[in-house]
C-alpha cells in the first residue's frame, strides 16, 4: 500500500481509541454493560415491519419518537433531538458549542468517550479525579468550571464506577456555574437507579437553559445494537445539535423500535427490576466474600483494585469482564452467568 500523504490533524492523531468490550466465541460477555434481556417481541416486530420500508430514507428529525419522548418527560418536542446513541449526541453537542481551545471539564475516570470526543470537537479536556469512593468530586468540578469552562460534563450514574449524583447535588452544580457554561448530564444508566435521592435533571432545564440531558435506548431498553439515543434541552441548543448531526443518521428500524419500547413501559420496567434484583444479589454476595465493591446505581458494578489476575480467572471460566487501571467493571448478566461470576470471585479471594 502506498504511503499516506494526507496530513492528519495532530489532535486526532493523539486521540485515545475507544476500546469496546472484548468478545470471544462461547464466552459470556460481561464487559459492555449490555442488557442481558432482549427487547420484547412487540419491539422487535415493530422493527421488522419498519424494514419493509428500508428503501426510503428515515424521518430526518424522528417526529413521532420526539413527540413520545416529549410526552414522557413533560417537555416540548422542539426540546428533544434524536441521535445514534448518546455518544453521537455528545460529539454533536460539543461540536455545537466549542471553539478551538475551549475548556471542557469532566469527571475521571468516567465514560471513555469523553476524552475522545472533547479534542475531536476542538475542546481541551480538564479531567477532575473521582473521590476515593468512585464518586464525582462536586466541589472540584465546580472549582474547575469556575476557572473558565465552555462545558461541564456530569455522568450519573458514573461509568465505570457506578455511583450516582443526587438531584440536589446536580442542582447545586448548575446553580454554581456560569450560565454560559453548558452543563451536560449523561443519564445513560439512570433507569437502574433505586436511591430515592437520584432523579433526572430534566426538570432543571425549565429554569436553566444551559442544562442538557442525554439519555439512551441502549441500556434499559435493550436496543444497544440499534444505536439510538436522545437529548433534551433548550430549543436553541437542541436546534444547534440537530444542525451538526449527521442527516438521516437514525434508521427507520431504530426509530420504530425505540417508539415501541416507550409504549412497552411495563415490559421495560420489569426487565430493569430483574437486573436491579440481580445487581443487589451479586453485590451483597461479593461483599460477604470480602470484596470491596463500589456503591452502584447502574447495571454494572466496580471492583476497585482488581486487576489482570482476576480478569484472567474470569476468562478461564468463559466470562469476559472489563479491566481499567483502577479496577474491574462487571456488567450484570443473566442469573446463570452471575452465579458463575460469583463462583470465580469466591474462589479467587479465598
Amino acid at each position: 500500500m502506498s504511503e499516506l500523504k494526507v496530513p492528519i490533524r495532530p489532535a486526532v492523531r493523539a486521540l485515545p481509541r475507544y476500546a469496546p468490550g472484548k468478545s470471544a466465541e462461547g464466552a459470556v460477555k460481561l464487559s459492555s454493560n449490555e442488557m442481558p434481556l432482549p427487547p420484547s417481541a412487540t419491539v422487535t416486530e415493530a422493527m421488522r415491519r419498519a424494514l419493509e420500508a428500508v428503501n426510503r430514507y428515515p424521518d430526518l428529525t424522528a417526529v413521532a419518537l420526539r413527540g413520545a419522548i416529549a410526552v414522557r418527560h413533560g417537555v416540548d418536542p422542539d426540546q428533544v433531538c434524536i441521535g445514534t446513541g448518546s455518544s453521537a449526541l455528545l460529539v454533536a453537542a460539543l461540536g455545537a458549542v466549542c471553539e478551538p481551545g475551549d475548556r471542557v471539564v469532566y469527571p475521571w475516570r468516567s465514560f471513555e468517550s469523553y476524552p475522545i470526543a472533547i479534542p475531536a470537537s476542538h475542546g481541551v479536556g480538564v479531567p477532575v479525579p473521582l473521590d476515593s469512593e468512585g464518586r464525582h468530586d462536586v466541589p472540584g468540578l465546580i472549582e474547575a468550571a469556575a476557572q473558565g469552562a465552555r462545558v461541564l460534563i456530569l455522568c450519573s450514574p458514573n461509568n465505570p464506577t457506578g455511583p450516582a449524583l443526587g438531584f440536589d447535588a446536580i442542582e447545586r452544580v448548575v446553580g454554581a456555574v456560569d450560565p454560559s457554561t453548558l452543563v451536560l448530564v449523561d443519564e445513560a444508566y439512570i433507569d437502574f437507579a433505586t436511591d430515592p435521592a437520584v432523579a433526572t435533571a430534566i426538570p432543571l432545564i425549565a429554569e436553566h437553559a444551559n442544562v442538557l440531558v442525554m439519555r439512551t435506548f441502549s441500556k434499559a431498553h435493550g436496543l444497544a445494537g440499534a444505536r439510538i439515543g436522545y437529548a433534551i434541552g433548550h430549543p436553541g441548543l437542541i436546534g444547534a445539535i440537530q444542525a451538526v448531526s449527521v442527516p438521516f443518521g437514525v434508521s427507520t428500524a431504530a426509530q420504530a423500535g425505540a417508539l415501541a419500547s416507550l409504549e412497552d413501559e411495563a415490559g421495560v420496567r420489569a426487565a430493569v427490576a430483574e437486573v436491579v434484583a440481580e445487581r443487589e444479589r451479586v453485590v451483597s454476595a461479593l461483599r460477604a466474600f470480602g470484596w470491596e465493591v463500589s456503591d452502584t446505581q447502574a447495571n454494572f458494578f466496580f471492583l476497585p483494585g482488581a486487576g489482570g489476575p482476576f480478569v484472567a480467572a474470569c476468562a478461564d471460566e468463559g466470562l469476559l469482564v472489563r479491566p481499567f487501571p483502577e479496577g474491574v467493571r462487571v456488567s450484570i448478566g443473566d442469573r446463570e452467568a452471575n452465579d458463575r461470576l460469583l463462583g470465580v470471585a469466591r474462589d479467587f479471594i479465598a
